[in-house]
């Protein structure tokens, strides 16, 4: 299966990096998922808890209601590192990024965006279900934005 870079559509198959056995898996379909719901859905609680992974990304895009696309990104120009987790389906595995409460950057778009780890974080987000549990509710870092639409208004 090729693994898609660049744009990452909810139906390609996209790399990640894997909590349990520490190595990069690929050929994931991706979906997504609310952080604040994770822990009380049942098809999605076990698998928070046992396969935790991270989306490397150099950023993502949002679409606003009127379907103007913007990219985010790091200020610092970092990989972002996505959270999420594996599930298993009857199809297949799936590779779900959590969600959450957007920063004030992605709010003037979106009301919704990927829920981030911090680099020194990344083992914590894939070992310590303590530390995976508090990041659910964490306030995301702040990120740069630019468009192709000329009409928006970008920090």
């Amino acid at each position: 299966m090729p693994v898609k870079t660049g744009e990452v559509f909810p139906k390609d198959h996209a790399a990640v990096i894997m909590a349990h056995a520490q190595h990069m898996a690929l050929g994931q379909l991706i979906i997504n998922a609310r952080s604040e719901t994770v822990l009380i859905k049942e098809m999605f609680k076990a698998p928070f808890l046992n396969e935790r992974c991270v989306f490397p990304m150099s950023g993502f895009y949002e679409w606003s209601k009127d379907k103007g696309k913007t990219y985010f990104q790091d200020p610092q120009g970092r990989i972002l590192l996505v959270a999420g987790f594996i599930a298993h389906f009857p199809e297949g595995k799936r590779s779900i990024i959590l969600t959450t409460t957007p920063n004030d950057a992605v709010a003037r778009v979106h009301d919704r965006m990927p829920l981030m780890i911090p680099h020194k974080d990344l083992k914590k987000w894939l070992f310590d279900d303590t530390y995976a549990v508090a990041q659910l509710w964490e306030e995301m870092a702040e990120l740069i934005s630019t468009t192709n639409d000329s009409d928006a208004v970008l920090s």
